[in-house]
């Protein structure tokens, strides 16, 4: 069995996969036309989030037996189009989510406590105590969209925080959710009313894209924060541009981005804005 992987897995999984007899070829960074060249000669595809699994490609695969997704989600392959084609998609769903979750938190704090823009002015030679003047997480309400395997471990590390949960998740039974103290909302504007820090940890499909935006930013409470470690374009970043321009947000802690790699986007400019490159995996633990 010939196999194509496209995004980059540790040296260990690779070897796991040739000592097992298979003929692996790791060709990263490729650009969709060269991945519709090359995977018509290969019967497995290994991908991780960066490669995107079009239709087009699965329809160029004709030798194509199945297709590995390396991480949580299956959001960057048209399943239905592998389907179709009778292609079985499979995905590693504990993967990365202590990994996905510790980040979560990471970003949680450095909003709340300013450390990366008074890390940059320190640097700067500057000693702006008042400036960066941050606020405690105990207490306050952290709104979980998605209570899935990495929106509860989340839930888990808030609590030790001492951080009041409530959820968004239309597919979680109720009384799961109060396992983990989380009272689960049947509106996600009611969510965001209450929440003083939100955080995102859905898939992108049709119903999730743009669920934050204009009106969900404006219901939250003044001086609140956004979170999203979950997938680029859940959250409206023009809106909340907006939000932290005028105020109302105190700032937003962003891993993920609707197209990626990204250089620029609304919110790049503020310092406020904890933004990373998709790092919610990127831990040798989770790979």
């Amino acid at each position: 069995m010939k196999i194509l992987v496209t995004d980059k897995i540790v040296d260990e999984g690779i070897a796991i996969l040739r000592g097992k007899g298979y003929e692996v070829d790791t060709r990263y960074g490729m650009t969709p036309d060269e991945l519709l060249a090359a995977v018509p000669a290969y019967d497995a595809l290994i991908v991780r989030s960066a490669t995107c699994v079009t239709a087009e490609v699965i329809e160029a695969a004709k030798n194509c037996k199945i297709i590995g997704r390396a991480g949580v989600t299956c959001d960057n392959i048209d399943v239905d189009a592998a389907t179709a084609a009778g292609i079985p998609v499979c995905n590693v769903p504990t993967s990365n989510i202590v990994s996905a979750a510790e980040h979560t938190m990471a970003l949680m704090l450095a909003t709340a406590r300013n450390t990366a823009a008074a890390s940059a002015s320190m640097k700067e030679g500057k000693w702006d105590r008042s400036k960066f003047t941050g606020k405690e997480l105990q207490d306050k309400t952290l709104g979980i969209f998605g209570t899935g395997h990495v929106g509860l471990l989340v839930a888990e590390r808030a609590a030790a925080f001492g951080m009041r949960l409530i959820g968004y998740d239309p597919y979680c039974p109720p009384e799961r959710a109060a396992h983990y103290g989380i009272t689960l909302l049947d509106e996600i504007d009611e969510v965001c009313k209450q929440s003083d820090f939100i955080t995102l940890h859905m898939p992108k499909t049709p119903e999730t894209t743009g669920m934050i935006g204009a009106k969900q930013l404006a219901e939250m409470p003044e001086g609140a924060i956004v979170l999203n470690v979950a997938r680029g374009g859940l959250v409206d970043l023009d809106a909340l541009a907006d939000a932290l321009e005028n105020g109302h947000l105190a700032g937003a802690g962003i891993d993920v981005w609707e197209n990626e790699p990204v250089s620029d986007s609304p919110i790049h400019k503020f310092e406020n804005a904890v933004i990373t490159p998709h790092l919610g995996a990127s831990t040798p633990e989770s790979e």
